[in-house]
């Protein structure tokens, strides 16, 4: 958003509701889980640690989001980071995020 640029009600409601999407510790570790490319369920639920139906139902609110892209590949559902943008946005975060006191990074 530039500064010279306000967002019409509608647009405000579509990006509170992007970062909404994002705002559920469970759902970045999908998106993380994500950034290295193309994962099938199965996959992000070693990756997060999270239950099957968990995993389910929060890719579910990531791609009603348009944060993430899914196909199907018979007979799975593969899925991905759905634009760049949102792993800028995730890094740009954690970059804020690292200026706390407390280390966020392993």
């Amino acid at each position: 958003m530039r500064s010279n640029q306000r967002l019409t009600a509608r647009g405000l409601e579509l990006v509170a509701g992007k970062f909404k999407a994002l705002s559920d510790p469970t759902r970045l570790a999908v998106i993380q889980s994500l950034m290295c490319g193309e994962k099938t369920v199965t996959a992000i639920v070693e990756a997060t640690g999270a239950s099957q139906p968990n995993v389910s139902r929060h890719l579910g609110v990531l791609h009603r989001a348009g944060l993430v892209a899914r196909r199907k590949c018979w007979p799975h559902c593969l899925y991905s980071v759905a634009d760049p943008a949102v792993q800028e946005i995730c890094r740009v975060m954690c970059e804020c995020a690292s200026r706390q006191d407390e280390p966020i990074f392993e």
